[in-house]
């Protein structure tokens, strides 16, 4: 396993549109091992391969809970309800936060790292966190959906 470097504002591979996976090799898997530690190692909820600069459809969440990593391969969110007005950050947006409206829940299928179709239903900060990785994955960074006159910067250590 190695720490990646995450691709931060300005750099074009982040409004890029990743490709399916079509196979689920010994590279995924060791993508997928690195995104795991690059994200633990900031203290980062999601990421998504763009933001390591591969442009394939992978990404990864950690809520810091009993459940573990989600990994999610070629995700596709199929149901949204509700909204949510919710605080958001993203590490490829160094200390920079804003709120932004995201759906309450989402269904979204997926294949796992060991290549199974599988469906979560989520809802509040999975939900989120699902609806933001997969816009990095369609080329959208949060910056692009906040509510105007949100945006903050906040000093590192503070």
């Amino acid at each position: 396993m190695a720490v990646r470097n995450v691709r931060e504002e300005g750099d074009e591979i982040l409004k890029k549109k990743a490709r399916e996976v079509e196979e689920i090799d010994e590279r995924i898997q060791i993508l997928i091992d690195d995104m795991i530690e690059t994200m633990h190692l900031l203290n980062g909820v999601g990421l998504a391969a763009q933001q390591v600069g591969i442009l394939k459809r992978v990404i990864v969440i950690d809520l810091y809970d009993d459940k573990g990593v989600v990994v999610l391969i070629n995700p596709k969110i199929i149901k949204e309800k509700g909204k949510q007005e919710v605080d958001e950050g993203c590490l490829s947006f160094p200390n920079q936060f804003a709120k932004i409206v995201r759906p309450k829940e989402v269904e979204v299928e997926a294949l796992n790292r060991e290549g199974k179709k599988i469906k979560i239903k989520a809802k509040d900060l999975l939900a989120q966190a699902i609806c933001h990785e997969v816009d990095h994955l369609n080329g959208i960074v949060f910056v692009d959906k906040i509510i105007p006159g949100t945006l903050q910067y906040v000093e590192p250590g503070k």
